[in-house]
């Protein structure tokens, strides 16, 4: 990818800038693209994000086998720049919604548009374990819905509080062969009791906690601390890690647009809208249960259609088909 660089404020007008390179960024960058659309990604890292760091992707329609994260961002950026969109990797440091046109900052320019797409997802957690940073995305996930299928008749562990992980254990039960579950609680809550109890295939490890990830080129286990401050080593192929969550990257927009007391977007499901007309919001950053990078894509699709309706005042989206 050509990385564009900018140094002045800029009085040229896009129709759609869309902040945030990931799948649903790139995607509603795709479309946006070919309905004509002048169309810019201010994208800060091209291989950041959560699809970045995955090592692999076996489950994206119309790609066999599996691919790398990085790999299957750079086709969608390359598929994006081939109808005409054009990507700048710089860091958005502010926006004005308040005026029309809108205004996106940043570190070196202003740019205008029409109608804006955020897409800049979650923040994950910093590597703070000893091998976490070095072993995430080979071993070391943050979405077990996302990966449990890699993990078939594996042994794996989970750390982070019951209540916040038993959707996640669920995912894994359908393929690990066995589960570390390991939380800081004295007990597990009363209403998972039973859920447990059904369930021979995971250990539940209370008043405990991970202190260091090992392993070379993936995880081959992990210490943890355990009552008393003994220590005890668990050979597991994979973690997953829910210690401090996923918060969405919203602090630019200072207030731009409304958001829940988690700091979610809030948006109108059907067109991705948010509360100001004109400005929308996909993928992570509006906090979906689900993330999977097919529905961080349809969802850059929706508010790319949503927005050229709303550009052009037309009563609904127009749906692209081949021409």
């Amino acid at each position: 990818m050509e990385t564009i660089k900018t140094e002045h404020t800029t009085d040229e007008l896009y129709d759609i800038i869309i902040i945030g390179g990931g799948p649903g960024g790139l995607s509603a960058a795709l479309y946006a693209a070919r309905g004509k659309m002048k169309t810019l990604v201010v994208d800060k890292n091209p291989s950041g994000g959560a699809l970045g760091s995955a090592d692999r992707i076996a489950n994206y329609p119309g790609i066999p086998g599996s691919i790398g994260g990085t790999e299957l961002l750079e086709r969608m950026r390359e598929q994006a720049e081939s109808f005409g969109a054009r990507v700048l990797q710089e860091q958005a440091y502010g926006v004005d919604f308040a005026a029309r046109p809108f205004q996106v900052f940043t570190s070196n320019s202003s740019f205008r548009a029409k109608a804006v797409i955020i897409a800049t997802g979650a923040m994950g957690r910093t590597g703070s374990l000893p091998g976490e940073a070095e072993l995430t995305g080979r071993g070391v996930s943050y979405c077990a819905t996302c990966d449990a299928a890699f993990y078939q008749d594996k042994e794996v562990a989970i750390a982070g509080a019951v209540g916040e992980v038993i959707e996640e254990i669920e995912a894994l039960a359908r393929f690990a062969r066995r589960i570390h579950l390991i939380t800081r609680e004295k007990e597990v809550p009363a209403e998972f009791a039973a859920f447990f109890a059904s369930n021979a295939s995971i250990a539940v490890k209370t008043e405990s906690r991970i202190t260091a990830i090992r392993g070379n080129d993936h995880v081959s286990g992990v210490t943890i601390s355990i009552a008393q401050g003994a220590e005890e080593t668990l050979n597991v192929e994979g973690v997953f890690l829910y210690l401090h969550g996923n918060r969405p990257i919203v602090d630019y927009l200072y207030g731009a647009v409304e958001t829940t007391a988690e700091g979610c977007i809030g948006i109108d499901k059907e067109t991705m809208r948010t509360s100001v007309e004109g400005v929308y919001a996909i993928g992570d950053v509006t906090c979906r249960k689900v993330r999977q990078v097919v529905i961080a894509a349809a969802e850059g699709c929706i508010a790319a259609l949503s927005a050229e309706q709303y550009i052009n005042k037309r009563e609904r989206a127009v749906s692209q088909w081949s021409h």
